[in-house]
């Protein structure tokens, strides 16, 4: 038995069904991401700057927080082998290194004829304040998947 489980297909996905992942953003984080992306923006990376700006203080990347949804979609719900068609985000609140963010998603609505599934998403720091918000459309995985993996 594969220890591989794919994720719900879109007749075990309910509309109402969520879930979450939370991580405290680190100062090594901060530093890698400017390092893949390029984004060196000194509200990110130099202090001195980011102490004149309207944060008082360095704030993390918006791509940081907007990217711990990925482990909710791809890893919870739906899960392995959902891909994301579409994501929009709202930033609300800045997110500074040492701040704990939890990324959730919640089920809107299901079409399944076209295997679609609308999510809204939210991403709340650890004093409760809602950092960012959207919504995404995925593609869950397909029963015949299971088939053609072995699963």
């Amino acid at each position: 038995m594969s220890s591989v489980q794919l994720g719900k297909t879109i007749s075990e996905i309910s509309i109402g069904d969520s879930a979450s992942f939370s991580k405290t953003i680190s100062e090594t984080d901060v530093y890698l991401f400017a390092g893949i992306t390029g984004d060196f923006n000194p509200i990110h990376v130099n202090e001195e700057f980011a102490r004149k700006t309207m944060f008082g203080k360095r704030i993390a990347h918006g791509g940081i927080t907007t990217s711990l949804i990925a482990p909710v979609l791809g890893t919870i719900l739906p899960g392995l082998g959902t891909v994301a068609l579409e994501t929009t985000c709202r930033f609300k609140a800045p997110v500074f290194p040492g701040d704990t963010i939890t990324a959730s998603a919640t089920v809107l609505e299901k079409d399944e004829e076209k295997n679609r599934v609308r999510m809204a998403l939210k991403w709340v720091n650890q004093n409760d304040v809602v950092v960012a918000e959207g919504e995404a459309v995925v593609m869950p995985p397909k029963e015949e998947y299971k088939e053609l993996f072995g699963l």
